[in-house]
């Protein structure tokens, strides 16, 4: 049975890896035509190819489809570097001291 469990988890990890990876390759495609169309189009209406290629109007969604892929890759990848093993471990012992505490008054 535990074996059994041990396949469920890796299957379901794997999915969430390509899930992320076809996330990813998505952000690029999309957004590599995204940026070349707007430069594009600004460079059309005279703008120079630098001042079109770095304008934060051309990164609007790169930049904020990035935040969203990051928080994706954050979560696929297990990484979290506020709620760590240490913080878990501080809280949990603080929790415990309160009820202590709490035992001692009665």
């Amino acid at each position: 049975m535990e074996n059994r469990d041990k396949k469920l988890r890796a299957k379901k990890r794997v999915q969430a890896l390509k899930s992320f990876y076809s996330h990813a390759t998505v952000y690029l495609v999309i957004n590599t035509f995204i940026v070349g169309m707007t430069a594009f189009m600004r460079m059309k209406e005279g703008v120079s190819l630098a001042d079109s290629l770095f304008s934060f109007e051309t990164f609007v969604t790169p930049f904020f489809w990035g935040i969203g892929l990051a928080f994706h890759a954050a979560k696929v990848f297990s990484w979290n570097p506020v709620f760590t093993k240490e913080w878990e471990k501080r809280q949990i012992e603080k929790f415990m001291e309160e009820d202590k505490r709490e035992i001692g008054k009665y």
